[in-house]
């Protein structure tokens, strides 16, 4: 029940679904509080009397937060990603306390879904520790009819400017917050800049890509895809054992070079929201250069995933969601980190060098059980920028935040009351 609930807001996505994300919890009942570090996270607050402001520097939040927990009463943590040190720290105190930790992602189903979990994501998801004869047992007594994802809907543009638009905000109104640090490397400023620079390129980048992709494809020539994925990126830097892209790249690189079929290509995909600031194509150059294969090795600034998995021999990443798509297609996928759909029978447990000579593809009623269980349970279609696709998300998490289960309890709990029904009407 709603009643008593009290919600602390920390960071979310850029923009406001976190806004219209408390209104609907204030709607039920529950009493919501937001603590914003910066003026972008202020911005998109609309209800000022429920704002907390974290001024200080990073080495006050502990003690500030242990304030706000204990004078708010709160109960509830709500949080967007859970490894960026403000949220790390919450989520431990969390725990120490016994407060339930909301977190939210990007979704492990992209390009349609959110995922929404509790205590963790991705290598801290509770999907680590199910298997997946557990899966298929629990989807076996569900009658429940799977979510399907919409016809059609994208974010990446609203993505990109409420990015650059965050950035601003910080680098042109945050006198209110002389303590904030960005969790990144790069200070605010250069922040602002890429995210401005990758917005107004788009266009540019958008054609020149696609001459590139519309001439290697007319090739003909067989090629492995590596999905990349952002240099600053917690999922990379906190589940894999990559300190930089250029580390991964490498590695990968020399494996192609050295078992391959000497026909073969291989296709780095830079990642959507790529802005140049890992230099990701030098480190692709030169690795190719060194390991004597530059004409063979390729960087594509994004594109259609769609169309690029159509051709594709086989897919490596260090832990993409990406990946998920592949193994929708049944094509051979390597993980080099952690990551959720890490798991028998999934990914090729092969080395890299065999991988690269002969990859085994995934089992097919694997991959259906495991995306069906996603489907039930943490994976909600919509997305987070865009008004339409925002829309539709926030009309389904309210219930979900507001349940006693987190999503995978509930599908088990929904199973267990139906048996419970069954053998009331039996008895």
């Amino acid at each position: 029940m709603p009643e008593g609930r009290v919600f602390l807001l920390l960071q979310g996505p850029h923009g406001p679904f976190f806004d219209g994300l408390a209104r609907l919890l204030r709607a039920a009942g529950s009493t919501v509080w937001r603590c914003v570090f910066n003026a972008g996270d202020e911005f998109f607050w609309s209800d000022k009397d429920s704002l907390i402001r974290h001024s200080g520097n990073p080495n006050e939040w502990p003690a500030h937060l242990d304030q706000i927990l204990t004078r708010n009463g709160v109960t509830d943590i709500v949080l967007y990603g859970d490894v960026r040190p403000i949220h790390a720290t919450a989520r431990m105190a969390a725990e120490a306390r016994g407060i339930t930790l909301h977190v939210f992602e990007e979704g492990y189903l992209r390009p349609y879904w959110v995922t929404y979990e509790r205590n963790g994501s991705n290598g801290h998801s509770a999907l680590l520790e199910i298997d997946l004869p557990h899966m298929h047992a629990t989807l076996r007594q569900s009658d429940l009819e799977i979510r399907r994802p919409p016809a059609h809907w994208g974010d990446m543009r609203q993505h990109k400017f409420y990015g650059a638009l965050y950035h601003f905000l910080i680098v042109a109104a945050n006198r209110k917050y002389p303590g904030y640090r960005s969790h990144r490397a790069l200070s605010v400023l250069e922040e602002f800049r890429l995210n401005l620079r990758r917005l107004l390129m788009s266009p540019v980048v958008n054609l020149v890509r696609a001459v590139q992709w519309h001439r290697f494809k007319r090739s003909g020539n067989p090629y492995s895809l590596v999905l990349m994925q952002l240099e600053h990126d917690s999922s990379f830097l906190r589940h894999s054992k990559y300190p930089r892209n250029r580390d991964f790249v490498d590695e990968v690189i020399a494996s192609f070079a050295r078992s391959a079929p000497r026909h073969h290509h291989l296709l780095f995909k830079a990642h959507p929201l790529e802005d140049g600031r890992a230099r990701n194509r030098d480190a692709i150059r030169k690795a190719a250069a060194a390991y004597g294969v530059q004409g063979r090795v390729h960087y594509f600034r994004g594109g259609k995933l769609a169309d690029m998995l159509r051709y594709a021999r086989s897919i490596v990443t260090v832990n993409s969601t990406a990946a998920q798509q592949a193994l929708w297609r049944g094509l051979p996928v390597k993980a080099m980190g952690r990551a959720v759909y890490s798991k028998p029978g999934l990914v090729s447990d092969q080395g890299l060098d065999d991988f690269f000579a002969s990859p085994i593809p995934p089992d097919p009623t694997s991959y259906r059980i495991f995306r069906d269980y996603l489907l039930q349970t943490s994976q909600i279609p919509g997305g987070f920028y865009a008004k339409q696709s925002r829309a539709h998300t926030l009309r389904l998490i309210a219930d979900m935040i507001l349940s006693p289960y987190d999503p995978y309890e509930a599908l088990e709990m929904g199973h267990a009351l139906q048996r419970q029904q069954i053998d009331d009407l039996v008895d």
